[in-house]
């Protein structure tokens, strides 16, 4: 379609409502698209990023209980733990 001057292009020949219309529903469309899109995103970076803090926070823990737990196994048991060490040296 080639159109005369300005005003005849976005008249659309008659057809201008239906036109501009249809492309301002699309922009609409693609525009919450890409904004629901982006938010998933952020949400889904937010989650993982919690997910990540909480099982290092869990492995910090495990290892502390796992340090008192043996501490207090030497503490409690000296000689079984030299016994121990004697007989590896062996």
């Amino acid at each position: 379609m080639q159109f005369d001057s300005i005003s005849a292009f976005f008249d659309m020949g008659g057809y201008a409502f239906y036109v501009w219309l249809s492309y301002g529903v699309s922009l609409g469309v693609l525009l919450i698209l890409f904004l629901s899109s982006k938010a998933d995103h952020n949400k889904i970076k937010q989650q993982i990023s919690q997910r990540q803090q909480r099982e290092n926070k869990l492995r910090e823990a495990a290892k502390q209980q796992q340090a008192q737990a043996n501490e207090h196994h030497t503490l409690n048991n000296p000689q079984h733990t030299s016994d121990e060490t004697n007989e590896a040296l062996s």
